[in-house]
């Protein structure tokens, strides 16, 4: 079976030869089912089994090893633990990703195996399926929260659209606000035959970002990319307006709409219930990711007491100091202290700072759907959920490219842009993701593509590290460092890891 799965994977049209297998990967699931690994181990996993066999460099301040069977994984507290993995399971993620290409194939085939034992086991590894695959699966769920014959009526005033459905639809239970949207303009003539309904949301996720409500903003100016805003407290109802926004992300999702709003990297996995990462800084303040960054690669010892466990912010004109811990203002930062010093200021300003307004946010998501519902989706997938799957114009792109240590004929760059035509496109988008932070395409095109400092185009720099490395991304530049791979195959193969395994950072390493 493992040798006619891995030959059938480069076989396109194999549908009928995956079916004659598929009782042998169904008594092969069947008898794994008892496996349990954190899902946060397999990524990593991953870039060792599809041909990271010596070492991968996950982040820019250190190396990991991908030792087996004690792998790295992120925790909760941004700081790399190891988590023992068994033979048996080892083996079984080994398999599992090799052919993962057939299993997805057999999935998009009969995407009702999913829902049942033994393929519902992939569930508990959402790394190895598609998204296509995981978005079905999540469509079916969604199913069973409809109401028959339900409907929510909306009668809004274009000018007033956010309070207007603030008003009408947050009286409503979870279970009402389920039922079909009936959109009415005001003073208009018109049947909601849907087109009402697709033109309220793009209005309305537009209303959630009006700095007037100052709820959302943006999270460097010209990305586009929001997030909740520190002193929204300023709104004395903004803890009601983010559950409302919640529960209206939610229920565009649950209507299979798309919303025209992108959050960061960090919010999206807030959403999600995923720990953020110290790295998730890079969209949210470049200033201080830089600061942290210097803090993090260079010997501190000389500037021992130009910082302490404490930050001093300004609210409305006064200044206060909060400690990181106890009594932090009177500890100095070292070199034997300084990674807990980043994930302690990361975490107030990612997550303590605005807790808050993301825990109001969730509530009303999670009113709709379930975070249950969405537990097998990452934070690339999540934004394609909620703003849709973006054409990437490849020429586009590559007119608007630069490269450094390359050049446009380098044989390197000429398989990236070969390797990018071949992708899905949802694999297109997902470089763009890597690369940039978001999905999002500007609006006339990469060339106006923005970086944390002002317009900064796609670059692809040499990353003379070796040909073991998986490529690596600066998303506060859009900045690609791609390896010297020595063949297309390679290349290939790693930029997909990367991409679709590798979006996430592994600690301090």
């Amino acid at each position: 079976m493992n040798k006619c799965l891995h030959e059938l994977s480069a076989i396109p049209h194999a549908n009928q030869v995956l079916d004659l297998l598929k009782p042998l990967v169904q008594a092969f699931l069947f008898t794994h089912q008892n496996i349990r690994v954190s899902p946060r181990v397999i990524a990593q996993h991953m870039q060792q089994s599809a041909g990271e066999q010596k070492k991968s460099e996950t982040v820019a301040t250190g190396a990991v090893a991908l030792a087996s069977p004690t792998l790295r994984t992120p925790s909760s507290n941004l700081l790399s633990v190891e988590e023992p993995l068994s033979v048996t399971a080892e083996q079984f993620i080994q398999f599992i990703d090799r052919h993962r290409n057939g299993l997805n194939a057999l999935l998009k085939r009969q995407p009702q195996l999913l829902s049942q034992a033994p393929f519902s086991l992939l569930l508990r590894f959402p790394a190895v399926l598609e998204f296509p695959v995981k978005e079905a699966h999540f469509r079916q769920r969604l199913k069973k929260f409809k109401l028959r014959g339900g409907r929510v009526r909306l009668n809004i005033s274009r000018d007033n659209l956010f309070n207007d459905s603030y008003q009408q639809l947050m009286n409503k239970s979870a279970q009402d606000l389920r039922g079909r949207l009936d959109v009415h303009f005001r003073g208009e003539e018109g049947i909601d035959a849907g087109g009402l309904t697709r033109e309220f949301y793009q209005k309305l996720s537009t209303e959630m970002m009006n700095p007037n409500y100052a709820l959302f903003g943006m999270s460097s100016v010209g990305s586009e990319t929001y997030q909740p805003m520190q002193h929204s407290g300023i709104n004395p109802d903004h803890l009601q307006f983010f559950r409302f926004c919640g529960r209206m992300v939610a229920k565009a999702i649950f209507d299979h709409e798309l919303l025209d709003c992108h959050f960061t990297r960090a919010f999206y996995k807030q959403i999600l219930g995923i720990p953020v990462s110290w790295r998730d800084l890079a969209a949210v303040d470049e200033s201080l990711y830089k600061g942290l960054l210097f803090i993090l690669e260079n010997d501190i010892s000389p500037m021992e007491g130009d910082w302490v466990f404490a930050e001093d912010v300004t609210e409305f004109g006064v200044v206060k100091t909060y400690d990181l811990k106890e009594n932090g203002r009177d500890i100095n930062v070292t070199n034997d202290n300084k990674k807990e010093y980043v994930r302690l200021i990361a975490n107030r300003h990612l997550t303590e700072a605005i807790k808050e307004q993301i825990e109001a946010f969730q509530k009303g998501f999670y009113e709709l759907i379930p975070q249950e519902e969405i537990k097998l989706f990452d934070e690339q997938d999540l934004e394609l959920i909620i703003s849709g799957l973006p054409e990437v114009d490849i020429e586009d792109l590559r007119a608007n490219t630069e490269y450094r240590s390359y050049s446009s004929s380098s044989p390197q760059i000429q398989w990236f842009w070969r390797a990018v035509r071949s992708f899905e496109p949802e694999e297109r988008v997902k470089l763009v993701q890597f690369v940039t932070g978001t999905g999002r395409i500007p609006v006339g095109g990469f060339a106006r593509l923005v970086g944390m400092s002002g317009p900064q185009k796609f670059n692809i720099h040499k990353d003379s590290g070796g040909a073991h490395r998986l490529p690596q991304a600066h998303t506060c530049f859009n900045q690609l460092d791609l390896p010297e791979y020595d063949t297309y195959e390679q290349l290939r193969t790693s930029l997909l890891l990367a991409i679709t395994e590798a979006s996430e950072g592994f600690g301090f390493g």
